[in-house]
């Protein structure tokens, strides 16, 4: 199972980025998939989760509102829409996959059994 995240980049206060999660190796439209991100010196946090249908998302508190999710089966890829960008934001985001959960929902970083390679994300003020 691999996936793929990427997207990142260096964006002003304000800006917008979209984030793709490429999954392989994976029934990728049987699970949700859940982004999380790790800013420097802290723990790993979720960010958000869609359902394996795309039908339900779920997000953290610190992004609701801002942040928006879609996912294409055909493709095996998921998306974040990050809009109205701040400085808290910065950090390497990862995507991630529990093959237990289809739903969208709160997941720990425990709890992922896939991940795949972040992409880091950097909001300048």
């Amino acid at each position: 199972v691999q996936l793929q995240a990427s997207g990142g980049g260096l964006v002003q206060a304000g800006g917008s980025l979209r984030l793709s999660c490429v999954a392989s190796g994976v029934m990728f439209n049987r699970y949700a998939v859940a982004w999380f991100r790790q800013a420097p010196g802290k723990e790993r946090e979720f960010v958000s989760s869609i359902s394996s249908s795309g039908g339900s998302t779920y997000f953290g508190n610190s992004v609701k509102g801002r942040f928006t999710l879609s996912r294409d089966n055909t493709k095996n890829t998921a998306f974040m829409q990050m809009n109205s960008l701040e400085p808290e934001d910065t950090a390497v985001y990862y995507c991630g996959v529990n093959a237990a959960i289809p739903t969208a929902q709160y997941m720990t970083a425990r709890s992922v059994h896939y991940w795949g390679k972040g992409t880091q994300v950097t909001v300048s003020s």
